[in-house]
């Protein structure tokens, strides 16, 4: 199946450029490029919901403090740096 994207001339030089460098085939290049973004995007997904999945699980468990216990850590923990 064949997709047709328009690009900005811009951008359309960097892709080429990159190309250029590696000896390779624009349309290869560009589908590598789609492919890996495609695969970090679906990794990040999955981080995300494993994250919040540890949050809930630690939440049912009773792991959790309020929230002025985490403001009070962030405010000693950030002003500490700034006497230095």
């Amino acid at each position: 199946m064949a997709i047709v994207v328009t690009l900005n001339p811009e951008l359309e030089a960097l892709l080429r450029d990159k190309a250029a460098r590696q000896g390779q085939d624009v349309g290869l290049v560009a589908s590598e490029l789609l492919a890996r973004v495609l695969e970090w995007e679906e990794q990040d997904s999955e981080e995300a919901i494993k994250g919040i999945q540890q949050g809930l699980d630690d939440f049912e468990a009773g792991r959790f403090r309020s929230f002025q216990e985490f403001a009070d850590e962030q405010r000693r923990k950030y002003s500490n740096r700034h006497k230095g």
